[in-house]
């Protein structure tokens, strides 16, 4: 009886495999790396023949989610992804199954459950609509989840962790909380189930739905956009019964929700790895590739270290041997993978001076079979003695009552310089990576001595700059009395909300006495949110921006963030900075409104939707909102923020109405607003000049497809005059 059970078993499992395996009779699966994954997409994307709507009376994600993710010990439940726990501890947000029926329906109740969007839609390109059918809609990538676990979850991008769901404590992005937003972590059991959806999206996708904008983790081993979070994952937690189900549903047309299509990765772990390779090779659950090859290549010989510099080691190696053939190497340095080369030969820049690195190779085949590491050779980078060039042109600018700006030109250094030291009166005041920094909190009408050095990523010190002199000025009253809003954003949708103040007087305001506040739909000024002690000096501006804020320049010009977008006291879902167009904003000092923008008392009078900007004639706060105050500029305009200007002065200013745009970019042309001939010179953040030109009229572009991604430093020199200016290239 035993015998025939198991006979049995290993029937329908040879049964449920062919029947699996067939769906891809018509792909080649001698292909690997790109030409496989083209194929499969190919093959997922001509069998989805039914799309669903997200939610309608014909079948939908909803119905799609019930069917696939039923709990098989009750079919009056659906299995909650993320959960882990009976029910029966005081947290529901845990529970690992919920009644199939009490799905969200907008009550807003904790208790219901969801459909999770593995591939969050903000984190796609475009942003996914649920209101058309498409991959918002796809429910291979769709699961139920608990309505509070979904919403911890929110966007945050996938990272490393270990145990149950939760925020991952190792990995952080630049997401909803600015830019150390901490990944979330789907816990033990969902991991691969998370990745292998995650490699769908990105099969039937393509660019839309990119592995590296949902996940934390390193594409620097694969040919396109995978990442090695994922790839480690899939080899890690083995395709799981519910998976499996999913998958088989959704082949069969005769089900009412199914969409026609399979995930190949839970058909089949091992593709992954035969498309994208991987540390780890993950199961082969057809037991199709791995038996053709069981041989590993030999171990490579006679590693050889070469061509030592400051930062850089080569390395070359003999060949291995296979039984079918060498398809590569994997170069480790102190244990970790740093290069996957098909040559014998590895070059590593960008190391640490005068430090000593271990270097192994490990050769692998077609199958991944991996040769033992080969003998460990060490090398040691070479020591760096020579110092920075001293930085040169120190010149003064902004100056007010109590601080003033100090600028210079980069020095430059035999191998990177890592910083500059600012010092005033023979006293170290900072050290700083950018070529301009304001000192505060000065007195009136006071003479300073300014001088600048240089050090580099060794900490040697180039000799102090040539002395000068800088004195703040008296602090007489220039007519203007007080702070005012000077910009406000309110955007076509999302949380980029900001809210900028200016400081026109001749004297530098602390902050410690002024608040914001909102009046919610033309009711009660609520939320009164402080804007702390902080000094703003003449001519500058403060800037709050909605603590969920995703735009580069708001993130990058921002000086406070809002209150925390949760649903507790006193500012509930970050009011007051969860502005919607029908609640004005008010300036605050001592609990006194002193300027507003928006109608008070009037929510017919709508700000939505647009970027309030105060006009250039006006100087003082106003308490009644007057609309010819300021210019109306489209929904969606963040470029002002950051500085206002004013008619107050009347020194000619050539950057007054200077503009360099797009900013951020991910183009490789940046355009200046400029009146007169300037020099431009760019600079990274450890202070190398990258790049210079001379721009006029009548050419006022820039070529900048040779810098890589990153923040740069724009230093714009015209006569006596010079402005600086962060580039950001995405």
């Amino acid at each position: 009886m035993i015998k025939k059970l198991l006979l049995l078993l290993l029937l329908i499992t040879i049964t449920f495999t062919s029947a699996q395996e067939s769906y891809y009779n018509n792909v080649d699966k001698s292909l690997f790396g790109t030409a496989l994954k083209d194929a499969l997409a190919t093959k997922i994307i001509s069998t989805h023949t039914r799309t669903l709507e997200y939610t309608s009376s014909l079948p939908d994600v909803w119905d799609a989610t019930k069917a696939t993710d039923e709990n098989t010990a009750n079919t009056n439940e659906v299995m909650l992804f993320y959960g882990w726990e009976n029910g029966t501890d005081q947290d529901i947000t845990n529970d690992l199954t919920r009644n199939k029926n009490l799905q969200d329906n907008g009550s807003g109740a904790d208790f219901v459950w969801n459909r999770e969007h593995v591939f969050p839609k903000s984190l796609a390109n475009p942003i996914l609509d649920t209101d058309i059918p498409g991959p918002a809609t796809d429910a291979h990538h769709l699961r139920a989840a608990d309505r509070g676990r979904n919403s911890a979850r929110n966007n945050r991008k996938y990272g490393r962790g270990t145990g149950f769901s939760n925020y991952s404590s190792v990995d952080f992005h630049e997401g909803l909380d600015g830019p150390n937003t901490a990944a979330w972590y789907p816990g033990d059991d969902w991991k691969g189930d998370a990745a292998r959806m995650i490699m769908y999206m990105y099969l039937r996708y393509g660019s839309v739905c990119l592995p590296t904008a949902v996940g934390v983790g390193s594409k620097e081993f694969t040919e396109d956009e995978m990442i090695d979070l994922f790839l480690q994952w899939n080899a890690e937690d083995p395709v799981s019964q519910i998976e499996k189900d999913r998958n088989t549903y959704h082949a069969n047309t005769a089900n009412s929700a199914a969409q026609g299509n399979r995930n190949p990765f839970i058909d089949n772990p091992y593709l992954a790895t035969r498309i994208w390779g991987g540390e780890t090779s993950a199961e082969d659950r057809w037991n199709y590739y791995k038996p053709t090859d069981t041989e590993a290549p030999t171990t490579p010989t006679n590693i050889v270290i070469n061509n030592t510099t400051l930062n850089t080691i080569d390395i070359s190696w003999n060949a291995a041997t296979d039984n079918i053939a060498v398809t590569g190497y994997h170069v480790y340095i102190d244990g970790i993978l740093k290069k996957i080369t098909t040559a014998t030969t590895a070059s590593f820049a960008n190391l640490e001076t005068n430090t000593g690195y271990s270097f192994t190779v490990v050769a692998k085949d077609l199958i991944n079979n991996r040769s033992a590491a080969s003998t460990a050779v060490s090398g040691t980078t070479l020591q760096d003695t020579q110092a920075p060039t001293t930085p040169t042109n120190i010149t003064i600018g902004n100056i007010t009552d109590s601080s003033f700006m100090i600028s210079w030109n980069a020095a430059t250094d035999n191998n990177a310089v890592a910083g500059y030291e600012v010092y005033v009166d023979n006293t170290l005041i900072t050290t700083t990576t950018e070529l301009s920094y304001t000192v505060t909190n000065l007195n009136v009408a006071t003479t300073y001595v300014v001088e600048i050095l240089a050090k580099d990523t060794d900490n040697n010190a180039s000799a102090k700059s040539t002395p000068i002199e800088a004195t703040t000025t008296s602090g007489e009253s220039n007519g203007v009395t007080e702070l005012f809003i000077s910009e406000y954003v309110e955007p076509s949708s999302g949380n980029n909300k900001a809210i900028e103040i200016v400081n026109l007087t001749a004297t530098t305001i602390n902050l410690s006495e002024y608040s914001i506040q909102k009046q919610s739909n033309g009711g009660s000024w609520v939320d009164n949110f402080p804007l702390g002690n902080t000094n703003i000096v003449p001519g500058d501006v403060f800037v709050i921006v909605n603590v969920n804020t995703s735009d580069a320049h708001l993130l990058a010009e921002k000086d406070l963030l809002g209150p925390p977008s949760i649903d507790t006291t006193p500012y509930r879902y970050g009011s007051p900075m969860n502005f919607n167009g029908n609640d004005p904003i008010g300036l605050f000092k001592n609990d006194v409104l002193i300027d507003i923008i928006g109608e008070e008392g009037n929510s017919a009078f709508h700000i939505s939707n647009a970027t309030y900007r105060r006009k250039r004639a006006i100087t003082e706060p106003n308490i009644n909102f007057n609309a010819n105050e300021w210019d109306v500029l489209p929904a969606n305009t963040f470029d002002g923020i950051g500085s206002h200007s004013s008619t107050l002065s009347t020194k000619v200013n050539v950057f007054e109405n200077f503009r360099m745009y797009p900013n951020p970019t991910k183009g490789n042309t940046v355009y200046f607003n400029i009146n007169e001939t300037v020099n431009i010179n760019i600079y990274n953040v450890l202070g190398k000049l990258v790049t210079t030109t001379k721009l006029s009229k009548n050419n006022t572009k820039i070529d900048i497809s040779k810098l890589s991604k990153g923040i740069y430093l724009v230093k714009i020199n015209s006569k006596n005059q010079t402005i600086t200016k962060k580039l950001i290239k995405n």
